[in-house]
């Protein structure tokens, strides 16, 4: 896989609005699953599917302990990539008010 290709994987994993929560969430620190399962509507199946996704396109890092699994984000890149995310965000809607 290519640069360019990669970089879109990243952008594509962003662009779901419970992988933008998950990652939220992780901004603090390591959580296991079973945490993040019981601060969202979704099923722990559906959970680990975007928890897939996010792997996969470098975000975020698996680490198991016993029967539990425990993910935080894996560079602190993705962390200022989210706040500058936000900033955009929150720019444009002052802007639209």
């Amino acid at each position: 896989m290519n640069n360019i290709n990669f970089q879109a994987q990243i952008f594509k994993a962003l662009g779901h609005p419970l992988r933008l929560q998950i990652l939220k969430r992780l901004v603090d620190g390591e959580l296991c699953v079973c945490k993040l399962v019981n601060t969202t509507e979704f099923t722990q199946a559906n959970l680990s599917q975007h928890l897939k996704i996010l792997s996969n396109a470098g975000l975020i890092i698996k680490r198991k302990e016993g029967n539990y699994s425990h993910y935080r984000i894996s560079d602190d890149k993705a962390i200022d990539l989210l706040k500058s995310c936000e900033d955009i965000a929150t720019n444009y809607i002052k802007k639209l008010l």
